[in-house]
C-alpha cells in the first residue's frame, strides 16, 4: 500500500538527529552501553519557578483553547524580552506563539515561499531548514563555510549566492550545529550586502541566544535598516530546558505575523495553554537565572574541545555558543578502520556508534559532508568516557 503515499512525504528526508537518537535508544534497550551525543537537548531540569507557574495555571483552570497567536499577556511579555535582551521594539501584533520554534519556521516558509523561490542557507545549518523550505516549494541554496572561518558566511559569499529568485536567507546564531556566534561587526557587513536587495527577507533563528560564551549577542534586526525585513525566531526550549513544553515564537512585520496566525489557525490553532502560562514566567525572568547552566556548558565545551585536540585526525575549532562541537573528520575518508572502510561522514558516524558505542550525527544532515556533530549536553564524566572511547577506536 506504500504506493498510495504522496510525493511530498516520499521526497522528504527523515530528521537525522531524531533518527540517530532513536537508533541509540534502540541499542540501549538491547543492553548496549551507548553514550548518546546526538540530541540537542539540555540535560538540566526546567527551573522550579517555571514549574510552579505551570501548576498555578492548572489550578487557575487555563484549560480552554488559547488565542491562535498566543495569550495577549504572553505576547506582551515576549515584547518586553525582545526590548530587554535585543533592543527590538516589537508590539503584540508582531508576535505569534507556536508549538515550538520548529512550527514557527514552518509557518514562515508556508506563508512566504512560492514554488521556485530560493532560500540561502549558510552551511552548516540546522537539519530541518532545508526540508521545511523544500516542503514549502522553495529551493535551498547552500553556501558552504569552513572550519577555518568558524563556519561563518562572508559578505562576498552572500552576494555571490543572490539571484533574482532569492526570497530569504535563514541562519541560526549561536548556530546549530557549529556553535558559531556572529558579532555585530559581521552582521553589519552582511547587512551592507542585503541593503542592495530590499526584497530579500531574513530569518534569524535565535533559539540558543542565552547559551553564549562570547560575552555579547547581536540580533541582526537591531542593525539599522534590517528590522522591517527580519523575522526573529526564538523560544524557551534550550535556555530554560523546556524542550518538551513546545513553545516557540516570532517577532515579525505585522503582515507576516498575520499570515502566520492565519496558517496556524488551520493547522494546530493556539499552542498548549499551560505551557504558555509557564512561558510568561520564563521570558520575564532575568537571564542571570541561567548563569549556572551556561557556565556548566562552557566548562563542558572547554573539556570536549581539549579532549578532541588530543585525538589525531580530528580538526576542531572553539565554538562560542550553543552546546555542540562540529569537528572536521575528513582526514579519515578513504581509510579502513578495524576492517571498516570510511568513505564519508555517514560512515564515520556509524563507525563510532558500532565500535565506540557513541552516538553522534553526520555533518551531511547539516549540509557539511566533512564534519560530524557532538552534543555536549551531558555530564563531564560521560563526555570524558565518550572521547576516551573515540580516541581508542580511531588509534
Amino acid at each position: 500500500m506504500e504506493h498510495l503515499l504522496s510525493d511530498r512525504i516520499n521526497n522528504l528526508s527523515t530528521s537525522q538527529t531524531l533518527a540517530m537518537a532513536a537508533l541509540a535508544r534502540e541499542l540501549k534497550a538491547q543492553g548496549k552501553d551507548i553514550i548518546s551525543l546526538s540530541l540537542g537537548e539540555p540535560d538540566f531540569n526546567t527551573p522550579d519557578f517555571i514549574k510552579e507557574a505551570a501548576k498555578k495555571a492548572i489550578d487557575e483552570n487555563y484549560s480552554t483553547y488559547s488565542p491562535v497567536d498566543g495569550y495577549m499577556d504572553l505576547k506582551e511579555a515576549i515584547c518586553r524580552k525582545f526590548k530587554r535582551d535585543n533592543n527590538l521594539d516589537y508590539k503584540p501584533a508582531n508576535i505569534v506563539v507556536s508549538t515550538g520554534a520548529k512550527q514557527s519556521l514552518y509557518n514562515i516558509a508556508q506563508v512566504l515561499l512560492n514554488d521556485g523561490d530560493e532560500v540561502i542557507l549558510p552551511a552548516p545549518y540546522w537539519v530541518s531548514y532545508s526540508e521545511i523550505v523544500k516542503l514549502s516549494g522553495g529551493i535551498p541554496v547552500e553556501v558552504s563555510t569552513s572550519i577555518e572561518n568558524d563556519f561563518k558566511i562572508t559578505p562576498q559569499q552572500l552576494e555571490a549566492a543572490i539571484t533574482p529568485k532569492t526570497k530569504m536567507i535563514w541562519y541560526s546564531s549561536p548556530c546549530n550545529p557549529s556553535g558559531s556566534v556572529y558579532s555585530r561587526e559581521e552582521f553589519t557587513a552582511l547587512a551592507e550586502v542585503l541593503k542592495k536587495y530590499p526584497n530579500i527577507l531574513i530569518v534569524a533563528d535565535e533559539i540558543y541566544e542565552h547559551i553564549n560564551f562570547s560575552g555579547t549577542f547581536c540580533s541582526i534586526a537591531s542593525i539599522p535598516g534590517m528590522f522591517e525585513r527580519t523575522i526573529t525566531v526564538n523560544g524557551v526550549a534550550k535556555a530554560f530546558a523546556m524542550t518538551g513544553w513546545r513553545i516557540g515564537y516570532i517577532g515579525a512585520p505585522e503582515f507576516i505575523a498575520k499570515a502566520c496566525t492565519k496558517m496556524q489557525g488551520q493547522v494546530t490553532s493556539g499552542a498548549n495553554s499551560i505551557a504558555q502560562r509557564a512561558t510568561i514566567t520564563a521570558v520575564d525572568a532575568d537571564p542571570s537565572v541561567l548563569n549556572e547552566m551556561v557556565s556548566a556548558f562552557k566548562s563542558r565545551r572547554d573539556l570536549v574541545v581539549g579532549l578532541i585536540k588530543e585525538i589525531p585526525g580530528l580538526k576542531i575549532n572553539t565554538p562560542e555558543g550553543a552546546f555542540y562541537v562540529f569537528p572536521d573528520v575528513s582526514s579519515f575518508f578513504g581509510k579502513t578502520l578495524r576492517g571498516t572502510l570510511i568513505n564519508n561522514a555517514d560512515d564515520f558516524s556509524m563507525y563510532l556508534l558500532s565500535e565506540a558505542n557513541v552516538a553522534t550525527v553526520t555533518g551531511d544532515a547539516f549540509g557539511n559532508p566533512n564534519c560530524i556533530r557532538f552534543s555536549y549536553a551531558t555530564s563531564e564524566e560521560l563526555l570524558t568516557e565518550a572521547m576516551k572511547r573515540i580516541k581508542e577506536v580511531l588509534a
